[in-house]
């Protein structure tokens, strides 16, 4: 029995490594262009002359979510379109990277260039249009790495805010038509491009790139010929400017349009190494800073609780109890040492609570090794896609530190059937992540939007989930498995005690609730910075503040659990186990409510697809959210019962 049972464990293992191989090489096979790297922004020197591709980027909109390709509009294209290199993070967040027919030369200005001619709109792309200005969609382009932005001028200062890409028309009316309503589209392009000219040679760097849309109908006389056709509207001979008063370029079937773009370069001191900045000007510091200060107030709070709690409340318990077994007096045991017969007993559902506090391991390692490369700088908005694929990787190399504890905190519990609880670890949290996301991913597939994942995408990221991080769970599982057990400090009755009647406020739904306030409470300022990055596409850099934030909410989360635990001990409740872990997981319902106040409050999404994705992606985040929270209370208040109960003496 022993020799088959090393001989199927040994089979088991080659399997393993066969998958992990062939994962390797389906991802090379199956995602050349997909590289997992995070791409260098090395800095590019440009001579006068040096042509400048300008690329083109997804569409995207606030109200619908959606993103779509910028070709889908049937716009101006190249002789032949290129899609860029894309890592898996772009893939994932919908970008689609193109070459566009907007070429520029370093230093040469250029006026009223003309970029192509739709003789005749038809009538489905005239309705493409038309949908797409309704619903707010702006065209993204993307020049040295750096998207187009266009400035705005703030009331209330004298500094200028940034917004990425261009709409794509405007709605209008006109005065002779009662008012009817009619879509105009943005034909002609003023471009900026700064520049930084190195003082020691002729080379120049691109350090910004803006862009000012306008509606123009171009005219012109003879026939058309895109050559040696000068447009009365823009002439490039006299570069006049354009006539404000000249009629804007409607959007309707069989108009005829015409796109040009103007070229303007100006020297710039902004240096290289700074010139995001003005993409990062649209997040208010003073207001991080209040988020920090609100912060730090509720863990001082919640210091002086625990501080109180630990160095009077505790130790006066201890010196009564270990002065009570010196003196051998034969009093009744009392408060939370009456207890200590089955405090330690294994909860119910254990496995399953084994599998949280493992998947929270993983969640605790992703996001702190994350945190430090973003603090690092490897993972700069410069970095497209580059967070996002720096969080898939950690997260499938952290599944060896969530099999290891997920199988100590099993084997603590006397477990017999590590590998079922193996495979639940790795197993059940991606799985249900996963069905959340295809499901999301089958809907945007259904809108035909660029967002959707493409199949080999999606098998890659299955084969990353099944080739590598399920063989690192078993791994970590095995080594954890293989450690001895957790002794318990003090020894478990055979026979339960039974349960006093608790008061109201000690109820587990009461007590749980009112645990999740505190963490939530010291984040929800930073969450709206996050949720305005994420639904409003705007850049979040500030992951200094982001790391402070981080690691209040990991004091709070123990210092709450530590806190309500010593009550429930206190009431002879030995229930402690899952109760711990609910304590601080449920700040994850006061997120997801506030995700829902902020939907109704600051977004104006109308389509239910859009609708649907939002709450299914907020569900995402808020159940990460209660699986890491959750295992930073468990852990503080398993470590808080072992200290106290190895304090006290027990026969």
């Amino acid at each position: 029995m022993a020799m088959a049972a090393y001989r199927s464990g040994e089979l088991a293992w080659r399997w393993q490594g066969l998958l992990v191989l062939l994962t390797a090489w389906l991802m090379m096979q199956i995602l050349p262009s997909h590289s997992f790297y995070l791409p260098g922004v090395a800095p590019r020197d440009f001579p006068k002359g040096a042509e400048l591709q300008v690329k083109v980027n997804k569409l995207s909109s606030v109200k619908t979510q959606l993103p779509y390709e910028y070709y889908s509009l049937g716009l101006c294209k190249p002789k032949k379109v290129v899609n860029s290199a894309e890592n898996l993070g772009e893939v994932l967040r919908g970008d689609r990277i193109e070459n566009s027919p907007y070429m520029f030369h370093m230093k040469e200005d250029t006026f009223c260039s003309i970029v192509c001619r739709i003789d005749k709109l038809q009538a489905k792309s005239a309705k493409k249009l038309k949908q797409k200005i309704e619903d707010d969609y702006r065209i993204n382009m993307i020049l040295d790495n750096l998207p187009v932005a266009v400035s705005k001028q703030r009331p209330e200062s004298m500094y200028k805010v940034y917004e990425r890409g261009f709409p794509v028309g405007f709605k209008g009316t006109y005065a002779d038509q009662a008012g009817a309503k009619r879509y105009f589209i943005n034909n002609h392009l003023t471009f900026m491009v700064r520049y930084h000219q190195d003082p020691e040679s002729t080379t120049a760097r691109v350090v910004g790139f803006e862009v000012i849309p306008s509606s123009i109908k171009h005219g012109y006389q003879q026939p058309w010929n895109k050559e040696k056709t000068h447009l009365s509207t823009c002439d490039p001979d006299t570069k006049q400017s354009l006539n404000p008063s000249l009629p804007p370029q409607e959007v309707e079937e069989g108009q005829e349009i015409i796109f040009t773009y103007d070229v303007t370069f100006k020297a710039s001191n902004v240096k290289w190494a700074s010139r995001w900045d003005m993409y990062l000007l649209m997040t208010d510091d003073q207001i991080h800073w209040f988020s920090i200060v609100n912060s730090l107030m509720i863990v001082l709070f919640l210091s002086g609780m625990v501080a109180m709690i630990m160095l009077r409340t505790i130790h006066r318990d201890i010196s009564k109890y270990n002065q009570l077994e010196t003196q051998e007096e034969a009093q009744e045991e009392t408060g939370w040492k009456l207890v200590h017969g089955d405090v330690f007993r294994p909860p119910a559902y254990a496995g399953l609570l084994c599998t949280y506090v493992g998947t929270g391991v993983q969640f605790f390692g992703m996001t702190l090794v994350t945190m430090v490369f973003a603090l690092l700088g490897f993972l700069s908005p410069a970095n497209r896609g580059g967070l996002m694929t720096a969080m898939l990787l950690f997260w499938v190399f952290m599944g060896l530190v969530a099999g290891y504890a997920s199988a100590r905190l099993y084997k603590a519990f006397k477990g017999s059937d590590w590998k079922k609880n193996t495979l639940k670890t790795a197993l059940m949290f991606p799985g249900i992540v996963f069905t959340i996301f295809f499901i999301l991913n089958a809907i945007i597939w259904g809108e035909e939007s660029s967002g959707a994942i493409p199949f080999t995408t999606m098998f890659a990221l299955v084969c990353m989930w099944f080739g590598i991080s399920v063989p690192l769970v078993f791994v970590g599982s095995y080594f954890g498995y293989k450690k001895a057990a957790i002794e318990d400090p003090v020894r478990t009755n055979k026979i339960p005690r039974q349960i006093p009647e608790q008061s109201w406020y000690m109820h587990p739904v009461f007590s749980v609730l009112i645990g999740g306030i505190l963490p939530f409470g010291a984040v929800f300022i930073e969450l709206f910075f996050i949720l305005t990055s994420i639904w409003f596409h705007q850049f979040y850099y500030i992951f200094g503040f982001l790391f402070i934030v981080f690691v209040i909410l990991i004091v709070t989360c123990a210092e709450i659990t530590i806190v309500l635990c010593y009550f429930q001990l206190c009431s002879e409740d030995y229930h402690w186990w899952w109760r711990a872990y609910l304590t601080s997981g449920s700040s994850a319902l006061y997120l997801f409510l506030y995700a829902t106040f902020y939907f109704f409050t600051k977004l104006e999404i109308t389509k239910v697809a859009s609708g649907v994705l939002y709450f299914g992606y907020m569900t995402i985040m808020s159940y990460s959210f209660f699986v890491f929270t959750g295992t930073i209370g468990f852990y503080a208040c398993y470590w808080f019962v072992r200290k106290i109960y190895a304090s006290v003496k027990i026969d």
